[in-house]
């Protein structure tokens, strides 16, 4: 049962119980990610990340980390486009303690000068890991040339240049402007009481100030061409996308669903047609990213070089065929691996803490299991079949890294009756 409250600072305080296990998953779930960087702030949010575990005010890096790991815990944090998490894992009777090291570096970070300088090195290897992996600078590119110019579509670690010239000075003017309570969520799934809680997390976070953050600007898809000519790789990375949907937009699910029935497993059109049947890829899948207000529907190919056209021939004519001819059986299989995957992260206190966050900020309540499964099964065929022929007619989004001639953007664009783009990403 997931409970949302709001107290007078602004602050949600969220919980889903599980009476039944020992353990809770708990975490603040900041409303801040890449897209809310100022010009000059590139990667400065992911740098924030990193530093709230470099110790505080009142605790060093190594005292957070020994007071977790000394109760059997393990704490982390992740930055997204959108949301910056701090997240932990303990027994339930530990609780208190994580609320109370979450409200320490979520109040009192210190930004010292010699750590900022540690974890700019760090964050530096990251990227060069990054840069290692040819699918990892295709999947970077894609909301660069879907959302060009914009900061929806920048990368989140930020660029070697960008994350070099951030100061302690740069990272404590945007905590201060981004961190308030408004912009909070605190969260905890498993064994948790919700009226306990709620009093726990106003006690621990009463410090955080109840001013709003500056709002995120507002993003639109363009479409684009990002290619990368790497002659060193053994295959070519090729990623086609269209303007996709808000998580909120009513069409939401069905573009989920949409991306399942294209490539969303091993019985997909996709890996059928690519794999099974013709052997042109090692990989291939489809999905659909939700941001706010608008979204990226896309199919990921890795193929040889010399069979880059031949793979993005046949994918088209899976998208093409798929408009008119999805059948109720491939969409019946869809939606049960989507409702299986939803039923099977509720035994997770982690998974649970994760959906219960979103839930809260993307729609500001606590939403049922049963009115999210039905709003899958509402989901007809002809709803999909709708949504991928306005989809594909958006301008197209090409991504390539790798060896071999990447396809057309205008022929594709033609293809499906839309207006190709032919910027590159910057």
């Amino acid at each position: 049962m997931s409970r949302v409250t709001r107290l007078p600072s602004g602050l949600s305080v969220v919980t889903d119980t599980m009476a039944h296990v020992d353990s809770v998953a708990v975490g603040v779930w900041v409303e801040t990610g890449t897209r809310s960087e100022a010009e000059g702030e590139h990667g400065v949010a992911h740098f924030m990340e990193h530093m709230a575990f470099k110790g505080t005010a009142h605790r060093s890096a190594r005292a957070i980390s020994e007071a977790i790991e000394g109760v059997g815990g393990d704490i982390n944090a992740a930055t997204s486009v959108e949301t910056t998490a701090y997240h932990a894992r303990m027994l339930a009777e530990d609780l208190p303690l994580a609320l109370d090291i979450f409200a320490d570096i979520l109040t009192e970070p210190a930004f010292a000068p010699a750590e900022v300088e540690r974890e700019r090195n760090v964050i530096l290897q990251e990227i060069g890991a990054a840069e290692d992996v040819p699918e990892d600078r295709a999947f970077d590119a894609l909301p660069e040339a879907a959302f060009r110019g914009q900061p929806l579509g920048r990368r989140i670690l930020g660029t070697r240049a960008s994350v070099g010239a951030v100061s302690a000075d740069a990272l404590r003017t945007f905590f201060e402007a981004h961190y308030t309570a408004p912009a909070m969520t605190v969260v905890a799934a498993g064994r948790v009481d919700h009226a306990a809680f709620v009093d726990a997390a106003a006690r621990a976070f009463e410090r955080v100030p109840s001013r709003r953050a500056p709002a995120a600007s507002r993003a639109s898809y363009t479409g684009g061409v990002a290619a990368e000519a790497d002659e060193d790789a053994s295959e070519c990375q090729l990623i086609l996308g269209f303007e996709g949907r808000g998580a909120r937009h009513d069409d939401a699910v069905a573009a989920q669903l949409a991306a399942m029935v294209v490539g969303g497993g091993l019985s997909s059109r996709l890996f059928q047609a690519l794999r099974e049947e013709r052997g042109l890829v090692y990989d291939t899948s489809a999905f659909h990213w939700a941001f706010a207000e608008t979204g990226v529907f896309a199919v990921h190919l890795a193929t040889s070089p010399d069979t880059v056209l031949e793979a993005a021939a046949v994918t088209l004519d899976e998208l093409e065929g798929a408009i008119g001819t999805i059948t109720e059986e491939e969409l019946a299989r869809a939606k049960a691996q989507l409702r299986a995957g939803l039923l099977m992260s509720l035994e997770s206190p982690s998974a649970r803490m994760g959906q219960a966050a979103r839930q809260a900020i993307v729609f500001g309540r606590a939403r049922t299991k049963e009115e999210r499964l039905a709003e899958i099964e509402a989901v007809t065929g002809e709803d999909v079949r709708r949504l991928l022929s306005a989809l594909t007619r958006t301008t197209p989004t090409l991504v390539t890294v790798g060896p071999g001639e990447a396809p057309d953007a205008s022929a594709i664009a033609a293809r499906f009756g839309g207006v190709a783009d032919p910027g590159s990403a910057a």
